[in-house]
């Protein structure tokens, strides 16, 4: 049920790719990381289903392609936002095969469907995120949902 690309190879060969739309706004959604890490104190990822496609206030080679772990694709999955709260004892790691915490998921969805979600990275120190965090977390998923719409 899920959409694919098609594509061939100049030798014939058919490939199949799954289609991501938030990887068609690659260009904006990386904007979007850039413009909201700059007034947070967290690490700023926006990734599709599947993967990380954008990233700011953390190295981007480090984080770009990284695939989501079983426990964020089922926290999208339940349509809820994973938020940290001080003192608990498991943090959720957003990326398989990585050590790296999530502080906050929020899931983006586009015309009823989970396109993706933005995550926040949690420092060295963990913190919780503040009201002010998940309010602009849940804007920046609001707009990257509303334009994958159009």
């Amino acid at each position: 049920g899920d959409p694919l690309e098609i594509y061939t190879a100049v030798d014939g060969e058919v490939i199949f790719k799954k289609y991501s739309p938030i990887g068609e706004m690659t260009a904006a959604a990386t904007q979007y990381a850039d413009t909201m890490a700059k007034d947070l104190n967290f690490g700023v990822v926006i990734c599709d289903r599947d993967h990380v496609v954008a990233a700011a206030g953390v190295t981007k080679r480090e984080f770009l392609g990284l695939r989501l772990s079983r426990e964020t694709e089922a926290v999208l999955e339940d349509r809820k936002t994973y938020i940290y709260k001080w003192g608990e004892a498991k943090i959720l790691s957003p990326f398989e095969n990585s050590n790296i915490r999530a502080a906050l998921v929020m899931p983006i969805i586009a015309a009823g469907d989970i396109a993706g979600a933005v995550v926040l990275i949690m420092p060295e120190s963990p913190k919780a995120p503040e009201e002010s965090d998940l309010k602009l977390c849940r804007v920046a998923a609001g707009f990257l949902g509303l334009q994958m719409e159009e």
